[in-house]
């Protein structure tokens, strides 16, 4: 059932029931964190490995760093931690922390961190605070809301998406909420912060730059780090097509024209390209930007649509080779989805 009332949404949550709920990154699959029996739904919905992490999300910076509340989520948090919440919560970024007793193994995938965001998104933002105001002795409350999808498959950045995947697993007592296609349209960057220094597990909407530019400290790279995150297994966001990536427009040109002389239909080719992409005739434009904004909102959205337009061969032009910020998560995606 399709709602517009964040109380609704908040009060079927505390129930035990999940809530497809928008977000400024992709819209989650929303279950309440320490209610096990309905984060066993989320992994069962999604067909998730149990002893993959989610991430939980939580009204503002203070119901997710405190270390000394009954219903605190962490045991420890560095100062640095503290100076990326402060600089860019609400917002696409998750910190990885020491866990509390609280976050149970069923979030954590049985590590010894767990996952925090505060997201932008008005709607994600208002059904939280609703929990914590229908529930105070509970409060700050938090939800697991890993993408509403089937596992694996493409992130979805739109109601339509979601329900696409999962309308047929969800039951009558479960709600959807529409908050409009995502602003952002990639996942958040995850930071591990149980270190002397952050470490970038996951690249997403906030910049190895800015992290740097808000703790004054180097970053180091996911390495062997060991701690597991979401959406950072080998192959991820995968539509049926194959896809293959490019640097440039002539490599574009001759990869579709290799596929052609192979007996490839041109109608069955897909391209993501720059402004300005010329293509064979017959050949579908999935996603033409001006700038890395724009791919990364529409990137999702193109890789589903040729799924359904019966698209079996997509051919992406990548962000330059320098690429940072949120290029660098699209490219990221784009070698998962290519794997």
């Amino acid at each position: 059932m399709i709602i517009d009332d964040p109380r609704v949404a908040a009060t079927a949550l505390l129930d035990g029931a999940l809530v497809v709920l928008p977000t400024e990154t992709v819209y989650g699959l929303a279950g309440r964190a320490d209610d096990a029996e309905a984060i066993a739904r989320i992994y069962a919905v999604k067909g998730r490995p149990s002893q993959h992490p989610v991430i939980v999300h939580v009204a503002d910076a203070d119901a997710a760093l405190d270390t000394t509340g009954p219903n605190a989520w962490v045991s420890s948090v560095p100062d640095y931690a503290r100076d990326l919440a402060s600089g860019v919560w609400p917002g696409p970024l998750t910190l990885v922390l020491a866990r509390s007793p609280r976050a149970g193994d069923d979030i954590t995938g049985g590590q010894d961190t767990v996952a925090l965001r505060v997201p932008a998104h008005p709607i994600a933002r208002s059904v939280i605070g609703a929990m914590d105001d229908l529930d105070p002795a509970g409060a700050p409350h938090g939800v697991a809301a890993p993408s509403a999808n089937v596992f694996g498959h493409v992130s979805p950045t739109t109601l339509a998406h979601a329900l696409d995947d999962l309308s047929a697993r969800l039951t009558a007592d479960d709600v959807a909420m529409d908050g409009g296609p995502c602003t952002i349209g990639v996942e958040s960057t995850i930071v591990d912060c149980t270190g002397p220094q952050p470490r970038v597990l996951r690249p997403g909407g906030i910049s190895t730059a800015q992290i740097e530019l808000i703790t004054g400290l180097a970053t180091l790279e996911p390495g062997t780090s060991g701690i597991r995150v979401p959406g950072a297994l080998p192959t991820h966001y995968a539509p049926a097509a194959t896809v293959t990536l490019v640097h440039d427009e002539a490599s574009l040109l001759a990869d579709i024209e290799a596929a052609i002389a192979d007996g490839h239909d041109p109608q069955c080719i897909g391209v993501i390209g720059r402004v300005g992409v010329t293509t064979p005739a017959g050949v579908e434009l999935l996603l033409v930007v001006a700038n890395d904004e724009d791919y990364a909102r529409g990137l999702y959205d193109a890789l589903r649509r040729a799924d359904t337009l019966g698209i079996t061969l997509i051919v992406a032009i990548l962000p330059g080779p320098d690429a940072h910020g949120i290029a660098e998560a699209i490219a990221d995606r784009l070698h998962r989805a290519a794997t």
